[in-house]
């Protein structure tokens, strides 16, 4: 379980964290709505330890993640995948090697037979062909550059996965199958996931549960029948603005 109490971030003048409380459960799919600039990618990089916050903590498993030395971090991020927006693949790596990154575990890592039997795992659970190993980041279309990142994300096993804007820069059919795999991985895995998007029919499609992070601030947080029901102004704003009701049926 991710429990976030109180988060609070600042950059310079700029609020971006004004005090977040969130609760993500185990083997649940959590999706963080919001428009861009809300501090939705911020949030996420203060789960691993990336940035620390000005006040208040994020806690997972138990674990306060500001309190804990280099050795306790280190171990707890080998429990968590993420996957960066524009999927960050070393351009100089093939798919084999930049998948092979994904594994924390340096025994693991450093046995090949294991690590070629892993990356085909990896790609054939993103419905990528054994030969995409091969290639190159430049040899890959967009949606496969996504997908490579997710097997990246998912090779060291995983406990919990998070995403950021994982279909951005997408086309809707190349978006639909991202969402689907998240869905299905989710599913599969058994982890416990956070999406980062501003895509809100992706997000229906795929969240148990969802935040809508406004002002640095959390303005609503439930179920996908909770959004559509709320009379919250900011709420109503963002999904006429995004997307009309009927492709909430998806």
């Amino acid at each position: 379980m991710i429990e976030i109490e109180g988060l609070r971030k600042r950059f310079g003048e700029q609020v971006v964290l004004d005090g977040v409380d969130l609760v993500i459960h185990e083997g649940e799919t959590m999706a963080l709505l919001g428009p861009s600039g809300t501090g939705k990618s911020v949030l996420l990089k203060h789960i691993i330890g990336l940035i620390r916050p000005d006040d208040g903590r994020v806690v997972v498993d138990g674990q306060d993640v500001e309190s804990l030395k280099r050795d306790e971090l280190s171990r707890l991020r080998r429990q968590i995948g993420y996957v960066f927006q524009n999927g960050a693949l070393f351009d100089s790596m093939n798919v084999f090697e930049n998948i092979r990154l994904g594994l924390t575990d340096m025994k693991q890592y450093n046995d090949k037979e294991f690590c070629q039997e892993r990356v085909a795992q990896c790609l054939a659970l993103v419905n990528l062909a054994p030969e995409t190993a091969a290639k190159f980041p430049a040899q890959l279309s967009g949606g496969m550059r996504k997908r490579v990142g997710i097997a990246r994300a998912i090779a060291g096993a995983p406990k919990y996965l998070l995403y950021d804007e994982p279909t951005s820069g997408l086309d809707p059919v190349n978006a639909d199958i991202i969402d689907d795999l998240v869905k299905r991985l989710d599913s599969e895995l058994g982890v416990t996931s956070i999406m980062v998007t501003h895509d809100v029919r992706g997000a229906f499609r795929v969240a148990d549960r969802l935040a809508l992070l406004m002002n640095g601030r959390v303005v609503l947080h439930g179920t996908k029948e909770e959004f559509l029901a709320s009379d919250l102004p900011e709420v109503k704003v963002f999904l006429e603005r995004d997307t009309d009701d009927t492709s909430f049926a998806a």
